[in-house]
This record gives C-alpha cells, sequence and structure tokens, in this order.
C-alpha cells in the first residue's frame, strides 16, 4: 500500500527539492568558474621559455629531482655570482625550478577546488535541511485558509448554513476561493430559507381547501336527515374548493418544471400569444389598449403564453372599477419586451421587488385574489427563457411591468389577422386595423 501523503507533507518536499536543486546549480556554476580561472599546468607551460641548444631540461613527466642535484643548483647559484657557470646546468636548474612551480600550483589548484567542493557540499546539506523545516512551517501557513474552508463545510448542513469563513489579508488565490465559498453558502441559505417559506406557505394554501371540503361535508352529515339542497349545496362547495386546490396544484407545478430548465425551444411571435390571451380573458369592465408588434422569440408557447396570462389576469384583478390595462409588444436591438400596464391602487416602491416571490401579494394573505403565484410564475418564466422582468410602480397608482427576452430573426415576414392597436371595453365594439 502506498504512502498517503499530505499536501503540506508533499509542499514540503517539493520546497525542499527546488532548494536543493537550486542549490546543486549554484554549488557547479561556482565550481565551473573557479576552476576556469584558476591557472593549471598547461596554462603555466605555455609561457616557459626555450632551452639552450643542445640542452634538454631536467627530469620527465614533473618528477622531483634528488637532493645531489639540489645541492648542485644551489653551487650554480654561487658560480653565477662569481662569473663561472656551466650554461647546461643553469638551464637545467632553471627548468627544475619550474617544475616545481608547476606542481605546487597544481596541487594548490587541486586543494583549492576539493576544500570548495566539500565545504559548498556540507553547507547545502545543512541549509537544505533548514530548507526543509521552513518549508512545513510556509505550507502550514499557506495552507492555513484551506483548513478554514474545510471547517466550515464540515459545519455547514441543511439545517445550519450560517458558517462562514471570513478571510482577511491580501486578495490572493486563497481569499478569492474563500470568498467564492462565502458567496456560495449564503446563496444556499437564501435557497433552503426560501424553500422552507415556500412548503409553509403552500401547506397553509393546500389547507384552505381542504378546510372547505371538510366544513361543508360535516356541517351536512351533522344533520340526521339531510335534504336535496342541502347535498347539492355541499357537492357545489366542495366542486369550488377542489378547483380551487386543483388551479394551486397547477401553479406549484409549473414553479417546479420551471426549475428543471426549457425542455421545448419554437419559434413563437408574443405578438400573437397576447391576441390569443385577450380573445380567452374576462376584462370585466376594464378597458384595454393594445398596441402589438412583431416580436418573435423562441421559447415554450404554453409557458410564454402562461406568462402572458398572468400579467394581463394581475393587470385586471389589481385594478378599479372601469379602470384600464394595456398592452404592448415590440423588438428593440436584439430584444423583444412585452409589456403590461394597469390602473389600480398605489404601489409602494419597496413593495414592488417581493411580489415576485411565492405567495406575496399586495393585500393579507387571507384575501380572495389569487394564491400569490402569479408574477413568481412570469419571474420564473423569463428566467427560464433568458430573459428578465422590470416592475415599476406607476405615478397615479398601478404597476407597469416589462418582460424582455432574446429576439430572433423570422424566416418570412410575419402578418397578424389581428388589430395592431384596438380599444375593447365592456359593452364596446372592438376597433380593429388590420396590418402587415
Amino acid at each position: 500500500m502506498r504512502p498517503r501523503f499530505t499536501v503540506r507533507v508533499r509542499l514540503t518536499l517539493l520546497y525542499t527539492l527546488l532548494f536543493a536543486v537550486c542549490g546543486a546549480a549554484l554549488v557547479a556554476i561556482t565550481y565551473g568558474l573557479l576552476a576556469a580561472n584558476l591557472p593549471g599546468i598547461t596554462e603555466l607551460t605555455s609561457n616557459d621559455g626555450e632551452a639552450p641548444a643542445g640542452s634538454a631540461p631536467y627530469g620527465k613527466n614533473h618528477e622531483a629531482p634528488p637532493p645531489e642535484f639540489i645541492e648542485a643548483c644551489k653551487s650554480v647559484l654561487n658560480g653565477q655570482a662569481a662569473g663561472d657557470t656551466d650554461p647546461n646546468l643553469v638551464f637545467k636548474c632553471e627548468s627544475a625550478y619550474r617544475e616545481g612551480l608547476l606542481v605546487g600550483a597544481q596541487a594548490q589548484r587541486d586543494a583549492t577546488l576539493q576544500s570548495l567542493l566539500w565545504q559548498s557540499g556540507l553547507s547545502l546539506g545543512a541549509v537544505t535541511l533548514m530548507a526543509g523545516v521552513a518549508g512545513w512551517f510556509v505550507a502550514g501557513r499557506a495552507l492555513r485558509p484551506v483548513h478554514r474552508l474545510t471547517a466550515a463545510a464540515r459545519s455547514a448542513s441543511e439545517h445550519n448554513l450560517s458558517a462562514r469563513v471570513a478571510l482577511g489579508g491580501p486578495r490572493d488565490e486563497l481569499r478569492e476561493l474563500a470568498d467564492t465559498f462565502d458567496g456560495m453558502l449564503e446563496r444556499l441559505q437564501r435557497a433552503f430559507e426560501g424553500q422552507r417559506r415556500f412548503i409553509a406557505n403552500a401547506s397553509h394554501e393546500l389547507r384552505t381547501p381542504l378546510t372547505v371540503m371538510r366544513a361543508s361535508v360535516d356541517v351536512v352529515l351533522a344533520k340526521p336527515h339531510a335534504t336535496e339542497a342541502e347535498l347539492t349545496g355541499m357537492a357545489r362547495d366542495v366542486r369550488a374548493a377542489v378547483d380551487h386546490a386543483e388551479a394551486l396544484i397547477e401553479a406549484l407545478f409549473t414553479l417546479a418544471r420551471n426549475d428543471g430548465g426549457l425542455a421545448v425551444r419554437e419559434e413563437t411571435d408574443l405578438a400573437t400569444v397576447a391576441e390569443d390571451v385577450l380573445d380567452g380573458i374576462d376584462l370585466r369592465d376594464r378597458r384595454a389598449h393594445v398596441s402589438l408588434e412583431p416580436a418573435p422569440t423562441t421559447g415554450d408557447p404554453i409557458l410564454l403564453e402562461r406568462l402572458t396570462a398572468n400579467l394581463v389576469d394581475n393587470a385586471v384583478r389589481y385594478n378599479v372599477p372601469g379602470g384600464a390595462v394595456w398592452l404592448a409588444t415590440s423588438a428593440v436591438n436584439g430584444h423583444v419586451r412585452l409589456e403590461v400596464a394597469n390602473d389600480g391602487p398605489v404601489v409602494a416602491p419597496d413593495a414592488v421587488g417581493v411580489l415576485f416571490q411565492p405567495f406575496r401579494r399586495l393585500h393579507e394573505r387571507t384575501g380572495s385574489d389569487g394564491f400569490g403565484l402569479g408574477l413568481a410564475i412570469v419571474d420564473s418564466i423569463v428566467k427560464v427563457h433568458g430573459g428578465t422582468v422590470l416592475a415599476e410602480p406607476q405615478d397615479g397608482g398601478g404597476l407597469h411591468v416589462t418582460v424582455t427576452l432574446p429576439a430572433i430573426r423570422p424566416a418570412a415576414p410575419l402578418r397578424h389577422e389581428r388589430a395592431q392597436r384596438r380599444s375593447v371595453g365592456c359593452g364596446c365594439e372592438h376597433d380593429v386595423e388590420a396590418d402587415a
């Protein structure tokens, strides 16, 4: 079984190895430079003089001269002082002297290089050992943020995501990793909290129709002889509660399906979708102002129709008697827009953002104005189509919602059978202006 080395051990070994390699290279370079600059026998002999004719230098292979020859050379020196010298013997003595210089220089050179090699090797070994110890502490300090990340990850769970690394110091790669990890924990915390709120709100909303059905059934069963009218009334109440629960479950299913991504992509014109929605919706006594221009995009036609229907339904529902609803589609700068606005109560600017959260309404949760999922479904559909949604309160009351989606270039000009502009009111005629 192979030994398992921790990251700290591997980093320490790596630091030590790099230091040893660099130190060995420095020693080799120093040794080479010194060896190249110290003169050897070859350099010294290249400067020797020439011997007189008929003479030969003493010794071969730089052999040491015998003591008799040394004494003779001393006599030659005395003879030179007296002026009586043998030229051949003088040459041999000078040659022996040069040979001694060469041997001494070579011995000094070899001793110097050997001493440098040994002392550098011992110093390199000692400093490498010190580098290993220092590398151990440096690696531990460098890995300290990783240990904090590990501790935060271990302490994080579905029920506790409040742990943060909160790493200080310079903004290096480890700081960026720690900040990214903290951001991920924060997003997970918001997601889990939103999920818990969603489950709690959904449970409350689903409990309402069940309570209505149970109360209706209990009232009838409490009577020993229920009449046909009472049974029929109970059936109507139960049917209404079932429809309410079915609509809520369908809305929840739409939200859950959008979390899985877009499964269908077809070329769709938002103008055509808006016309179909207007044909199938009850505007009550609201006046509709419609301006439809070609707005081709790619997506799920059913979801885009649901998006438009939810916006128009909200514009009709949260309105004033005899109020107006504006609906427009257009294509601008590579994007298509769907704009829906309405008259209605004044909306506080700080209340706009929460309207796109599930089960959030302008009024109390106990009201009868829907489930509070309409704009949440709109937001999820827009996100799954890669678009954006913006809601702005109007000065006189009401809300102006703008949906922006990526546009496509249609293969052929799209023709509308409906009006580009029309005014629709309760009990009024439709004004149609055909456009190509």
